[in-house]
Protein backbone atom coordinates (compact mmCIF):
# COMPACT_ATOMS: atom_id res chain seq x y z
CA UNK A 1 0.00 0.00 0.00
CA UNK A 2 1.06 3.41 -0.90
CA UNK A 3 2.82 5.00 2.05
CA UNK A 4 0.76 8.41 2.06
CA UNK A 5 -2.63 6.47 2.46
CA UNK A 6 -3.53 5.94 6.25
CA UNK A 7 -4.17 2.73 7.19
CA UNK A 8 -6.59 3.70 9.75
CA UNK A 9 -9.80 5.12 9.11
CA UNK A 10 -11.57 6.71 12.25
CA UNK A 11 -15.26 7.64 11.16
CA UNK A 12 -16.71 10.66 12.72
CA UNK A 13 -19.65 12.88 12.45
CA UNK A 14 -22.76 11.25 14.07
CA UNK A 15 -24.08 9.26 17.53
CA UNK A 16 -22.18 5.83 18.00
CA UNK A 17 -25.41 3.70 17.47
CA UNK A 18 -25.77 5.16 14.30
CA UNK A 19 -21.81 4.56 13.27
CA UNK A 20 -22.15 1.17 14.57
CA UNK A 21 -25.36 0.13 12.35
CA UNK A 22 -22.72 1.42 9.60
CA UNK A 23 -19.92 -0.65 10.25
CA UNK A 24 -22.29 -3.47 10.52
CA UNK A 25 -24.01 -2.97 7.03
CA UNK A 26 -20.27 -2.48 5.60
CA UNK A 27 -19.25 -5.65 6.90
CA UNK A 28 -22.43 -7.39 6.04
CA UNK A 29 -21.67 -6.27 2.19
CA UNK A 30 -17.94 -7.25 2.65
CA UNK A 31 -18.44 -10.87 3.73
CA UNK A 32 -18.03 -12.63 0.56
CA UNK A 33 -14.92 -10.56 -0.55
CA UNK A 34 -12.92 -9.68 2.12
CA UNK A 35 -11.63 -11.34 5.29
CA UNK A 36 -12.49 -9.04 8.16
CA UNK A 37 -11.64 -9.31 11.67
CA UNK A 38 -12.81 -7.60 14.56
CA UNK A 39 -15.90 -6.69 17.00
CA UNK A 40 -18.38 -4.07 16.78
CA UNK A 41 -20.77 -2.87 20.15
CA UNK A 42 -23.95 -3.71 20.46
CA UNK A 43 -26.79 -2.65 22.84
CA UNK A 44 -28.05 -4.07 25.91
CA UNK A 45 -31.28 -3.48 26.11
CA UNK A 46 -31.94 -3.03 29.49
CA UNK A 47 -34.30 0.40 29.82
CA UNK A 48 -33.81 2.92 32.48
CA UNK A 49 -29.89 2.12 32.38
CA UNK A 50 -27.35 5.33 32.49
CA UNK A 51 -24.80 3.68 30.38
CA UNK A 52 -24.92 2.43 27.01
CA UNK A 53 -22.04 -0.10 27.72
CA UNK A 54 -23.60 -3.47 26.34
CA UNK A 55 -22.08 -6.09 23.67
CA UNK A 56 -18.29 -6.56 21.32
CA UNK A 57 -20.07 -9.38 19.09
CA UNK A 58 -17.13 -10.80 17.00
CA UNK A 59 -17.05 -10.43 13.46
CA UNK A 60 -15.34 -13.33 12.92
CA UNK A 61 -17.57 -15.85 14.87
CA UNK A 62 -20.77 -14.19 15.99
CA UNK A 63 -19.63 -14.39 19.60
CA UNK A 64 -20.94 -12.05 21.74
CA UNK A 65 -18.77 -10.48 24.50
CA UNK A 66 -20.32 -8.96 27.74
CA UNK A 67 -18.90 -5.39 28.40
CA UNK A 68 -21.38 -4.46 31.40
CA UNK A 69 -22.76 -5.20 34.56
CA UNK A 70 -26.32 -4.53 35.27
CA UNK A 71 -26.96 -2.58 38.35
CA UNK A 72 -29.95 -2.28 38.37
CA UNK A 73 -32.84 0.27 36.85
CA UNK A 74 -32.36 3.87 37.60
CA UNK A 75 -28.84 3.69 38.63
CA UNK A 76 -26.88 6.76 37.71
CA UNK A 77 -23.31 4.27 38.10
CA UNK A 78 -21.76 3.82 34.79
CA UNK A 79 -21.46 -0.10 34.45
CA UNK A 80 -18.82 -0.57 31.98
CA UNK A 81 -16.92 -4.16 32.82
CA UNK A 82 -13.03 -4.29 31.25
CA UNK A 83 -13.19 -8.36 31.58
CA UNK A 84 -16.01 -8.79 28.21
CA UNK A 85 -13.57 -6.40 26.44
CA UNK A 86 -10.40 -8.24 27.05
CA UNK A 87 -11.89 -11.16 26.34
CA UNK A 88 -12.89 -9.96 22.71
CA UNK A 89 -9.37 -8.19 22.33
CA UNK A 90 -7.44 -11.68 22.75
CA UNK A 91 -10.18 -13.44 19.95
CA UNK A 92 -9.59 -10.16 17.79
CA UNK A 93 -5.70 -11.36 17.78
CA UNK A 94 -5.91 -14.57 17.04
CA UNK A 95 -8.25 -14.12 14.21
CA UNK A 96 -5.61 -11.15 13.37
CA UNK A 97 -3.07 -13.80 13.27
CA UNK A 98 -5.15 -16.71 11.45
CA UNK A 99 -5.38 -14.16 8.53
CA UNK A 100 -7.39 -11.00 7.28
CA UNK A 101 -7.40 -8.40 4.96
CA UNK A 102 -9.35 -5.17 7.19
CA UNK A 103 -9.63 -4.84 10.85
CA UNK A 104 -12.73 -3.59 11.94
CA UNK A 105 -12.37 -2.26 16.10
CA UNK A 106 -15.92 -0.69 17.21
CA UNK A 107 -14.09 2.46 18.85
CA UNK A 108 -11.24 3.50 20.64
CA UNK A 109 -13.24 4.78 24.34
CA UNK A 110 -12.49 4.62 27.85
CA UNK A 111 -11.36 1.53 28.49
CA UNK A 112 -8.75 1.67 25.48
CA UNK A 113 -7.66 4.88 26.95
CA UNK A 114 -6.41 3.62 30.18
CA UNK A 115 -4.75 0.70 28.34
CA UNK A 116 -7.30 -2.12 28.34
CA UNK A 117 -10.27 -3.06 26.65
CA UNK A 118 -9.26 -3.55 22.71
CA UNK A 119 -6.23 -1.39 22.51
CA UNK A 120 -3.72 -4.56 22.30
CA UNK A 121 -6.18 -5.77 19.53
CA UNK A 122 -5.33 -1.73 17.70
CA UNK A 123 -1.81 -2.42 18.75
CA UNK A 124 -1.35 -5.83 16.85
CA UNK A 125 -3.18 -4.94 13.88
CA UNK A 126 -1.21 -1.37 13.28
CA UNK A 127 2.00 -3.64 13.90
CA UNK A 128 0.62 -6.16 11.56
CA UNK A 129 0.07 -2.97 9.11
CA UNK A 130 -3.23 -4.16 8.72
CA UNK A 131 -6.00 -1.43 7.86
CA UNK A 132 -8.16 -0.67 10.77
CA UNK A 133 -11.53 0.90 10.51
CA UNK A 134 -12.90 2.52 13.76
CA UNK A 135 -14.64 5.60 15.77
CA UNK A 136 -12.75 7.20 18.72
CA UNK A 137 -15.05 8.73 21.35
CA UNK A 138 -15.09 12.22 21.44
CA UNK A 139 -13.51 12.19 25.30
CA UNK A 140 -10.58 10.83 24.26
CA UNK A 141 -9.30 12.07 20.89
CA UNK A 142 -5.87 13.36 22.30
CA UNK A 143 -5.31 10.20 23.77
CA UNK A 144 -6.32 8.58 20.34
CA UNK A 145 -3.54 10.88 18.50
CA UNK A 146 -0.38 10.20 21.19
CA UNK A 147 -1.22 5.97 20.09
CA UNK A 148 -2.05 5.91 16.57
CA UNK A 149 -0.56 9.55 15.15
CA UNK A 150 0.17 9.36 12.33
CA UNK A 151 -1.30 6.32 10.97
CA UNK A 152 -4.90 7.67 10.92
CA UNK A 153 -7.30 9.60 8.80
CA UNK A 154 -10.52 10.95 9.69
CA UNK A 155 -13.25 10.34 7.28
CA UNK A 156 -17.48 10.89 7.85
CA UNK A 157 -19.84 8.50 8.34
CA UNK A 158 -20.56 7.72 5.00
CA UNK A 159 -20.64 4.37 3.61
CA UNK A 160 -19.00 5.59 0.14
CA UNK A 161 -16.30 7.05 1.95
CA UNK A 162 -15.73 4.29 3.99
CA UNK A 163 -15.63 2.02 0.43
CA UNK A 164 -13.39 4.50 -1.20
CA UNK A 165 -10.97 4.71 1.69
CA UNK A 166 -11.13 0.70 1.60
CA UNK A 167 -10.30 0.93 -2.09
CA UNK A 168 -7.27 3.41 -1.31
CA UNK A 169 -5.04 0.70 1.16
CA UNK A 170 -6.27 -1.60 -1.32
CA UNK A 171 -8.77 -4.14 1.24
CA UNK A 172 -9.61 -6.45 -1.82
Amino acid sequence: MPERVRRIAVVHDGPEPGVQDLFARLVSDWATGIRVAGALAEAHGLPGRACSAGYLRSIGNNTSFPIFQDPGPGSTACHLDGGGALTAGQAIRQDIAAGCDLVVLSKFGKLEAAGHGLRDAFAAAIEARLPILTSVSPAFEEVWRRFASPFFVMVPADADRIREWCQAVRVP
